[in-house]
């Protein structure tokens, strides 16, 4: 069985557990590690877990909202950490004292339960993944953290049963919105995050018989509303707004059986 559970997702930190197997075989991946090591425990402990229960950290990406308590976790509980050549060279960490790992575009990851395909991603990050993850039977797509949609982006979403997709910010509220011209700009750009249409038209492309569910994910406080996003990709997969789940940046989601 695979599931997920997002422990908390928008510019203020994100984390996502995926667990596979059953019984005393079990793999729990880790998926960013965007908060401070004492609210992460919390977060971990709400969704039935201890921080020792995890076998490996995936970070996508350097940007702080991803990274948080990362260090800390690790060499606390001795978790392997897995991320690019990139993201390792512009945190500017040691080896992580024998903990990194390295993550690459197509490169199969084997966690035993859990097999993991990162693939690159347009982000303003120095060698920016996501990745699909897997227990042989089914298939979660991650993406969140980019400013468009490649055709290699695509490709790798097309056989997901479940999707836990970036709808950062509605184009007109980021236009309104506080944010300074330069942020603007970067937000909005092709290396930045996805509109909630950019969004749908992802869902629309990558859509087939086995996706069974959408969940939104890094939606902006300022910059967009769960309504919107659930409107966007409701109307993209032909489904009512209720079928989308939102992974909101207090509480996640509940676990998701994919």
């Amino acid at each position: 069985m695979l599931k997920f559970r997002s422990l908390g997702s928008g510019s203020s930190g994100n984390a996502t557990v995926v667990e596979a197997g059953r019984g005393s075989k079990v793999t729990r991946l880790f998926i960013a590690c965007g908060f401070s090591l004492k609210h992460l425990d919390a977060r971990l402990g709400a969704a039935g877990l201890t921080a020792n229960q995890l076998d490996a950290v995936f970070i996508t990406h350097e940007h702080g909202d991803h990274i948080g308590c990362v260090r800390q976790l690790a060499l606390r509980e001795r978790i392997p950490v897995w991320m690019s050549r990139g993201t390792h060279a512009a945190l500017g960490e040691s080896e992580l004292d024998g903990l990194f790992q390295t993550a690459s575009d197509g490169q199969a990851i084997d966690l035993g339960e859990l097999q993991l395909m990162p693939f690159t991603v347009p982000h303003d990050a120095r060698e920016p993944l996501q990745l699909t993850c897997s227990d042989g039977q089914s298939r979660l797509g991650v993406l969140t953290d980019l400013g468009h949609a490649t055709a290699h982006v695509l490709a790798h979403l097309g056989q997901c049963q479940t999707l836990l997709l970036e709808c950062n910010h509605d184009p007109d509220l980021l236009a309104a919105s506080s944010y300074p011209a330069f942020l603007k700009k970067r937000v909005g750009g092709l290396h930045g995050h996805l509109a909630n249409a950019d969004a749908a038209a992802i869902a629309r492309a990558v859509r087939h018989p086995g996706l069974q569910r959408v969940v939104a994910a890094h939606l902006s406080k300022q910059n967009n509303r769960p309504a919107l996003a659930r409107t966007a990709l409701a109307e993209a997969l032909g489904c009512d707004t209720v079928a989308i789940d939102i992974a909101d940046a207090q509480h996640g989601t509940p676990w998701i059986e994919v």
